[in-house]
């Protein structure tokens, strides 16, 4: 199959596809005659894997890892659980950081509970706070306030 037809099975551009190619979580076509890439169907489920780690917010050298892990299928695989404990323990971050985030966004839309004209608009009264370094209800946590 041509790059095209591989980007369209898979859900994704061909430009990927290339990216893919030059970082080396692909391993590089055979070319036909006309010079096109000709992709086999090993090809196909080596994107699909990438793609996979990908939709699950893997980093890209994290990836790369596994995909060497699997074409070792005799080794350790304590390796690749030490890989998804650390991916699980990025999402934790995140999922802390959200939290923070959403707190923040609750106190500032706490600054403006009733209809008012925006010259009067706590919320932007309180954005503006940053403009002269004062502290704004939706950081006043961060540093014990």
């Amino acid at each position: 199959m041509r790059i095209g037809e591989l980007a369209r099975r898979t859900g994704c551009d061909v430009e990927t596809v290339r990216y893919y190619e030059r970082e080396g979580l692909l391993t590089a076509p055979e070319r036909d005659v006309s010079g096109y890439r000709r992709y086999q169907p090993h090809h196909l489920a080596m994107l699909q894997f990438v793609r996979h780690g990908r939709s699950l917010s893997m980093k890209l050298s994290d990836i790369r890892q596994l995909l060497d892990f699997r074409r070792h299928p005799e080794g350790d695989c304590s390796g690749v659980n030490q890989i998804l404990d650390t991916q699980i323990a990025r999402v934790d971050e995140q999922i802390a950081a959200l939290h923070t985030l959403k707190e923040q966004l609750i106190a500032l839309r706490n600054e403006c509970e009733q209809r008012q004209t925006t010259e009067q608009c706590g919320i932007l009264r309180s954005l503006d706070q940053s403009i002269s370094r004062r502290q704004c209800p939706c950081h006043r946590h961060e540093s014990g306030g």
